[in-house]
């Protein structure tokens, strides 16, 4: 699978606003900021690219669907089900 994003790039630092409770609690637990921050973006990239992807596929997926719909599947010979 490609990587979204070079994960040896440097870090930088940044400015954020999250909610005072919200930064308390997770400070009290210790929970790394950062990492968490990261592991969310990836999850929002990821998502991000997929949709996109849907979208730009959309015309060809719809085609090959149709065409499996009326000629069956290539495979549907060997099926043993």
């Amino acid at each position: 699978m490609s990587t979204l994003y070079d994960e040896t790039a440097l870090k930088k630092a940044t400015n954020l606003s999250i909610n005072s409770d919200l930064l308390s609690k997770a400070k009290q637990l210790h929970i790394n900021l950062s990492a968490t921050l990261e592991h969310a973006l990836e999850i929002e990239l990821r998502k991000a690219e997929r949709d996109n992807w849907r979208k730009k596929n959309r015309k060809a997926m719809s085609a090959l669907n149709k065409l499996a719909d009326e000629n069956g599947l290539f495979s549907d010979e060997y099926r043993k089900f």
